[in-house]
C-alpha cells in the first residue's frame, strides 16, 4: 500500500509557496532594482556565504503578497565555520519590517545567542511597516534587545547596501563591524522625506547618513567598500581573524610567514621625532605578508586601529599615525580605539600597540570635542583588556598619550619594548621647561635627559628591552609564543 497520492496535492501546494515565497518582489521589481547596481537579498547571502551552504529559516512567514516578509533569514558556512545571516529584501515592501519579518529578526539573533555563532545582517529597509499598526501585536522581545545581549558574545557584522532607516538603520551602531557600499549605502533615523516634514530641511539620502557622514565624521560605520562583493568580500574578512564566539581561541591560519628581520624599518622610521613617516607603511612590513586589515581608516586617522596576523596568529593592532597630526590623539581617534579595543580583547584577540604621539590633542577644539572624556575611556579600554598585551614605544609617548598606548608599567603587558632614541615625559621637555619658569640650566638638563633616550628607564626595568627596530617581528613573535593562551 502507498500514500503517495494523498502526498502530491500537499506537496504541490507546498512548493508553489516555497516558489512565491522565493520570487522576492518579482522580475520587474527586481530588474529596476539590479538597474541600480543593486544586489538581490538572496544573491546577496549566496555570495556572502560559502557555497550551497545556505539553509533558510522563515520561508513562508508573511502574506501571500510579501514573499518572506522583506527579510531573508538562516544559517550558512563562512570558510566552513557556521555563521547566521539575515538581509532585507528592498524589493519586497521597500525592505519595511512587518510583523512576520520582526519575529524572524528576533529569531535569527536568538540562535547566534544560542549556537554560538557569528552574526550578518544586510540592511537596506524603510524600519518598521507603516500597516503594523493595524494589525494586532503582540509583546515579545525585538531584535535589538537581543542584539543588546549579543555584544561581547559572538561577532555582529552589519553590511549596508541600501537606504536603511529607522528601526533596521539601529542595528548598525549594535554591531561591532559596520561595511557600507560607496554610492549605494546610508542610514539614518528617519529619511528626507521626513525630514523634510518635521524640520524643514532639504537635504539627500547621502548628505544625511552616506558614507562619508558615518564612515568619517560620525564613526557610526567602520569601512567603505566599492561595491556589494567587495562589501561581502570585506565582511569575510573581518570574521576570519575572531573566534566564532567569546571564550573560543582566535582561528590561526597558515601564512608561511614566520620570523625575519624587518630591515624596512630602518628605512621606514626616521630617528628624528619631528619628522613624519607612514606608520601604515611600517604595520605592512611587520605584520604577516598580506595580513593586514585597517578598520575605520577613514575615522581619526592619527590612530591605526587593525587586525593582522603575526606568525599566523591573529592580532589587534593600535598604532599611533605620525603622517596625521604628528600622531596626536584627538577625540574621534580615542573614542575609534575605545571601541576597537572592548571588541577584539573581548574575543581574546593579543593586543600590539606602537606608540609614538606628542599626546593627547591640546587646544579649545578638542576640549570641546571631548578629549578628556574619550581619551579616559581609550585607557579604561587598553587597561583592563585581559589580553596579552605587547608595547612598542617607536619615537616618542609625551603625557597621557603614554599612558593611553598602554606604557605605563605594570599594565599587564606581556612585553614592554623601545627602540633606541625613544622619548618619555610628561611634556617635551622645552615646553615643560618653559611654562614652568625653569631657569636656563634646570631647561638644560631637560632636554638632555630627555634627548637621552630610552636608556634611563630602561636600566629601571621600566622597559623589557631597547631592541633594534630589525628584531620587532621576531620580539613580538616570541612574546606571543610566551603569552597566557
Amino acid at each position: 500500500m502507498t500514500h503517495r497520492d494523498d502526498w502530491a496535492p500537499l506537496l504541490e501546494s507546498l512548493e508553489q509557496r516555497r516558489t512565491g515565497a522565493r520570487a522576492m518582489g518579482g522580475e520587474e521589481k527586481l530588474r529596476r532594482h539590479r538597474a541600480a547596481g543593486r544586489v538581490d537579498a538572496r544573491v546577496r547571502i549566496a555570495r556572502l556565504l560559502d557555497p550551497g551552504t545556505f539553509t533558510e529559516i522563515g520561508l513562508l512567514a508573511g502574506a501571500p503578497d510579501t514573499p518572506a516578509d522583506a527579510f531573508v533569514a538562516g544559517a550558512g558556512l563562512i570558510d566552513g565555520r557556521p555563521v547566521f545571516v539575515g538581509a532585507e529584501d528592498f524589493s519586497v515592501a521597500g525592505g519595511s519590517i512587518g510583523t512576520a519579518a520582526a519575529t524572524k529578526r528576533a529569531r535569527v539573533a536568538a540562535l547566534a545567542g544560542q549556537e554560538r555563532a557569528p552574526l550578518v545582517l544586510m540592511l537596506e529597509g524603510a524600519g518598521h511597516r507603516a500597516t503594523n499598526m493595524l494589525e494586532p501585536q503582540r509583546p515579545a522581545p525585538n531584535d535589538l534587545q537581543l542584539l543588546a545581549d549579543l555584544a561581547g558574545t559572538v561577532p555582529i557584522v552589519a553590511i549596508v547596501t541600501g537606504p536603511s532607516a529607522g528601526h533596521g538603520a539601529l542595528a548598525a551602531p549594535l554591531a561591532d563591524f559596520v561595511v557600507m557600499v560607496d554610492g549605494l549605502a546610508s542610514l539614518f533615523t528617519a529619511g528626507p522625506p521626513l525630514v523634510r516634514a518635521a524640520t524643514g530641511e532639504q537635504v539627500t539620502k547621502e548628505e544625511l547618513g552616506g558614507p562619508q557622514v558615518h564612515a568619517v565624521v560620525s564613526g557610526v560605520a567602520h569601512n567603505v567598500a566599492a561595491d556589494v562583493d567587495g562589501a561581502l568580500q570585506l565582511a569575510r574578512r573581518y570574521l576570519s581573524y575572531l573566534p566564532s564566539c567569546a571564550g573560543d581561541p582566535p582561528p590561526c591560519a597558515d601564512t608561511g610567514d614566520g620570523e625575519r628581520a624587518v630591515d624596512a624599518l630602518l628605512d621606514l622610521v626616521p630617528p628624528d621625532p619631528r619628522r613624519p613617516y607612514d606608520m601604515t607603511a611600517v604595520l605592512r612590513e611587520l605584520v604577516d605578508d598580506g595580513s593586514l586589515l585597517e578598520v575605520q581608516p577613514a575615522h581619526g586617522p592619527s590612530l591605526i586601529t587593525a587586525l593582522a596576523r603575526l606568525g599566523g596568529r591573529p592580532v589587534a593592532v593600535l598604532a599611533n599615525q605620525p603622517a596625521v597630526l604628528a600622531g596626536a590623539i584627538d577625540a574621534a581617534a580615542a573614542g575609534k580605539a575605545a571601541r576597537f579595543v572592548e571588541t577584539t580583547s573581548g574575543f581574546g584577540l593579543p593586543l600590539v600597540q606602537l606608540a609614538d604621539n606628542p599626546g593627547v590633542l591640546s587646544g579649545s577644539a578638542s576640549e570641546r570635542a571631548g578629549i578628556l572624556r574619550e581619551a579616559a575611556r581609550m585607557f579604561v579600554a587598553q587597561h583592563r583588556a585581559q589580553v596579552p598585551k605587547l608595547h612598542v614605544t617607536v619615537r616618542k609617548a609625551f603625557g597621557f598619550g603614554s599612558s593611553v598606548m598602554g606604557q605605563n608599567a605594570f599594565g599587564g603587558q606581556t612585553v614592554s619594548l623601545a627602540f633606541p632614541g625613544a622619548m618619555l615625559g610628561g611634556i617635551p621637555a622645552a615646553v615643560g621647561g618653559a611654562t614652568s619658569g625653569a631657569d636656563d640650566d634646570t631647561r638644560r638638563a631637560l632636554v638632555e635627559h630627555e634627548a637621552s633616550g630610552p636608556w634611563q628607564l630602561a636600566r629601571t626595568a621600566t622597559y623589557d628591552d631597547v631592541i633594534d627596530p630589525r628584531e620587532l617581528r621576531n620580539r613580538l613573535l616570541a612574546a606571543l609564543r610566551t603569552a597566557r593562551g
